[in-house]
C-alpha cells in the first residue's frame, strides 16, 4: 500500500465544490472515480481544504492509499486522462510517508482574491473574478486589511455553518496588489474559518467604495458579531493557490506578480 500526494489545478465553475454531495459533482468525486478507472480499486481521497462552489483552485493538495506501487508520473497521467473533458488537472503526484495528511500536516494556506474593476462585461475572466464598476481607494482597503491581520476572534467574518471548534485564528498575510484595472488580495493563514477569506474581502471591498470606513471595520472585528460583517465577495474571484508543509518544498506560488489568466 503506497500513499500519494496530489497536487491539483481546478476550475471550481462546474462543481459543488470540493467535498462529494449525493446527487451533485464534486472536485473530491471526480478523482476519485478516475483514480479507480485506471487502477481499479476504489480510494478514499482527503483534500487540504474544502473549498466552497465556484472557488478555483491553483495548488490544492490531497492524499490517498491505493495498494501496489505506482510510478508517480503513471498516476499523474493516468489521473489526467481519467479525468477529462473536467477542468480538473492533476499537477504532480508523488510518494509520501504513510504519516503524511493533506489536511492535519498543512502549516499554511494561501489564498488568492481577484477583482476586476471595469465596465464592459467580461469576456475571458467570466467566472473567474469579481467584477466591481465603481472605482476602488486602495490605499485605504490597505490599511482596513492591515487591522485584520494578527491573532483575533473572527466571528464577525465566520459563516453561520461554520464547524470549527473556535473562531480565534491568525492571520499572517493580507496584502492588497494593485495591476493595472485588478487587485489581488494575497490571504495567509495556518487555516481558516469558512468563508472567512470572502467576508474579508467583501467588507474591504466596501472600504474601497466608501461605504464603509476604516474604523467600521475595527469596530465589525471587535464586535465579533456576523450582522456586522456587511457583504461576502461571491465564490468566483477565490484561488487556493498554495498549502504547504513542514519539511516539504511548497507546489505552487503564491506571488502576486505570477499570471492568474
Amino acid at each position: 500500500m503506497s500513499r500519494y500526494k496530489l497536487t491539483i489545478e481546478y476550475d471550481g465553475t462546474p462543481f459543488c465544490g470540493w467535498q462529494m454531495q449525493k446527487g451533485l459533482p464534486s472536485v473530491q468525486q471526480s478523482i476519485m472515480e478516475a483514480v479507480e478507472r485506471f487502477s481499479g480499486s476504489s480510494v478514499l481521497l482527503k483534500g487540504a481544504g474544502r473549498t466552497d462552489a465556484g472557488v478555483h483552485a491553483r495548488g490544492q493538495v490531497a492524499h490517498f492509499n491505493l495498494p501496489g506501487s505506482w510510478l508517480c508520473n503513471t498516476v499523474r497521467d493516468a489521473i489526467n486522462y481519467h479525468l477529462k473533458p473536467s477542468p480538473i488537472s492533476i499537477l504532480r503526484a508523488e510518494t509520501v510517508d504513510e504519516t503524511f495528511d493533506a489536511r492535519f500536516s498543512a502549516i499554511g494556506r494561501h489564498y488568492f482574491y481577484r477583482i476586476i474593476f471595469r465596465r464592459s462585461p467580461l469576456a475571458l475572466d467570466y467566472g473567474r473574478a469579481w467584477q466591481v464598476c465603481v472605482p476602488l481607494d486602495v490605499e485605504a482597503m490597505r490599511v482596513a486589511a492591515g487591522l485584520l491581520i494578527g491573532r483575533h476572534d473572527f466571528t464577525t467574518f465566520r459563516s453561520v455553518s461554520c464547524q470549527s471548534r473556535s473562531p480565534v485564528k491568525t492571520l499572517e498575510k493580507l496584502e492588497i496588489h494593485h495591476l493595472g484595472d485588478e487587485f489581488i488580495f494575497c490571504v495567509s493563514a495556518r487555516s481558516f474559518l469558512h468563508k472567512q477569506v470572502r467576508s474579508m474581502v467583501g467588507m474591504i471591498k466596501l472600504v474601497g467604495e466608501r461605504k464603509r470606513s476604516i474604523a467600521d471595520v475595527k469596530v465589525a472585528l471587535e464586535a465579533c458579531d456576523r450582522q456586522l460583517c456587511g457583504s461576502v465577495a461571491p465564490a468566483c474571484g477565490l484561488y487556493l493557490m498554495r498549502v504547504d508543509y513542514p519539511g516539504l518544498l511548497p507546489d505552487a506560488p503564491d506571488d502576486a506578480s505570477s499570471s492568474l489568466k
